[in-house]
């Protein structure tokens, strides 16, 4: 990140601190922002250079918000708000069913005058606002527990590094979250390729797209698209809708994701006692391999159907799905038969917001109808036995999948040397498994493991001190942010303002 995006971002977050004291959350001060950056974005591009019409109204146009202050202004924004969710396009999008939740209009003046209104946002370089944008949203996901949406970029960019987005290829994620994996293969086919004008007017409005279930993140991804260039007035990015609760119907070249954790898809429904429970809710899919309510196996059907005839997936997925039975086993027979699954990149603890995720990301391509399988060798390289890494003190950075991006060979995936061998080299991270070898596991289960590990062995072999106290450090203060977050949630619903509890996050 630059000087100038770190400057703006440590201006907006220390403001963040004073709405705090009013039970104002992370999420709800990002959201916040969303909403009038947009607004005063929108104003610029109104001026020179660039006299662009404007999707807002000129009565909730930026200046009608700097005219106002005190009860007049807190009126007028919430009006505004309502107003501007009815529209269609991005402009309903970014709006969708947004509430005020700055209660005090002075302080909510500050924010538009004093911090907003000072900076020149459309002129700022992608960068530098895009950065200053993204710094916010992990700065959000590391602060508030809302850590689902925010995947670790530098896992994103090694993913992207190897999967090779190309100029005219479209690239879909289905649990797009704040959009780290479409920005990363936007920057990635811009920086590495000279575009001429219809592909740079492709990859703006067409090349990316998105689903997102939540109002929430799917607002604060259609803003980091923005911010970074990407997406127009009209059609959004994202849909807001859940995902694999049928097939869209259009298939992509690739497919790029970090679905949900949550091990269930559920609804939640009211007893014969008139209390709320939740229901498991089984997909039932004509183009599913199995029915479930697993939703990361869902996932991978569903990405399954969305990709073209040899089109590729990166996806990350929890252990279980790796292991687990019944409707998992079918789903991985199938997946290893009719798709080339080639690659396992077993990720290491301690690097995502959720505490306590253990994942992976399968790497596949789609194949056409043949009685053969298609996957013929599956490639396993092991980042977690004996990685230690925490959020804090040793957070997972690009250099640390070096190794992996260069195994990988993305070019000629058939010239793969493995850097393990029985006898030469036993502390080699990656190796290969026939098609054969996976069908004779238990369950056909891809949870596969070699590597000593050194922490099982004896208590020589812990890692050092400062590591295990980062690690302590960053469970204790992840469990006091979460605990904190619920004090201001109920702080909330006990009646600050008579308002109710916002839902999303970031």
């Amino acid at each position: 990140m630059s000087n100038h995006s770190a400057q703006i971002v440590q201006k907006l977050w220390n403001y963040c601190d004073v709405l705090r004291d009013d039970g104002l959350s992370y999420g709800d001060y990002i959201e916040q922002l969303t909403f009038l950056l947009f607004l005063k974005m929108a104003h610029e591009q109104t001026q020179a250079p660039w006299n662009r019409p404007s999707p807002v109204p000129s009565a909730f146009a930026w200046p009608s918000l700097m005219s106002k202050e005190g009860d007049a202004l807190e009126t007028h924004y919430r009006h505004l708000l309502e107003a501007l969710g009815k529209s269609k396009g991005t402009l309903g999008l970014i709006f969708r069913k947004a509430q005020n939740k700055i209660q005090d209009p002075a302080k909510l003046r500050r924010l538009i005058v004093d911090l907003l209104d000072r900076e020149q946002w459309s002129s700022l370089d992608a960068d530098v606002k895009g950065d200053a944008y993204e710094g916010l949203l992990e700065k959000t996901a590391s602060q508030s527990g809302a850590g689902q949406y925010f995947t670790p970029r530098a896992l994103i960019r090694a993913i992207v590094d190897v999967v090779q987005p190309k100029p005219g290829e479209t690239i879909i994620d289905p649990a797009v979250g704040t959009g780290g994996f479409l920005l990363a293969a936007h920057d990635y086919i811009a920086n590495k390729n000279k575009l001429d004008k219809d592909q740079k007017k492709h990859l703006k409005l067409e090349a990316l797209r998105g689903w997102e279930i939540a109002d929430t993140p799917a607002r604060l991804c259609t803003m980091n698209l923005l911010l970074h260039g990407v997406g127009g007035d009209e059609a959004p990015i994202v849909v807001v809708d859940d995902a694999i609760r049928s097939d869209p119907g259009k298939r992509w070249k690739i497919a790029l994701s970090n679905p949900p954790f949550g091990r269930k898809s559920s609804v939640t429904v009211i007893n014969e006692e008139g209390e709320q429970e939740k229901e498991a809710l089984t997909v039932v899919r004509d183009d599913f391999w199995a029915s479930t309510s697993n939703k990361q196996l869902n996932f991978v059907q569903h990405i399954k159907t969305l990709l073209e005839v040899n089109g590729r997936a990166a996806v990350v997925v929890p252990d279980n799905v790796l292991f687990e039975g019944g409707a998992g086993e079918t789903i991985r027979r199938k997946l290893l038969h009719e798709c080339d699954v080639h690659t396992l990149l077993r990720l290491p603890t301690g690097i995502f917001y959720a505490q306590g995720v253990k994942a992976n990301v399968l790497f596949f391509e789609k194949k056409p109808g043949r009685e053969k399988p298609w996957t013929e060798k599956l490639w396993v390289y092991d980042l977690r036995t004996n990685k230690h890494f925490t959020l804090k003190t040793n957070p997972l950075k690009r250099a640390d999948l070096d190794e992996f991006v260069a195994c990988y060979q993305p070019e000629s995936r058939h010239q793969r040397k493995a850097t393990w061998s029985e006898k030469k080299a036993p502390e080699g991270r990656w190796r290969s498994y026939d098609y054969e070898e996976l069908l004779q596991r238990d369950k056909v289960s891809l949870d596969i493991f070699w590597l000593k590990d050194e922490s099982l062995e004896d208590s020589a072999n812990l890692p050092a001190p400062d590591v295990i106290a980062g690690e302590i450090v960053d469970d204790l203060r992840a469990a006091l942010e979460q605990f904190e977050a619920i004090q201001t949630d109920l702080s909330r619903i006990g009646g600050v303002g008579g308002r109710s509890r916002p839902g999303g996050g970031a």
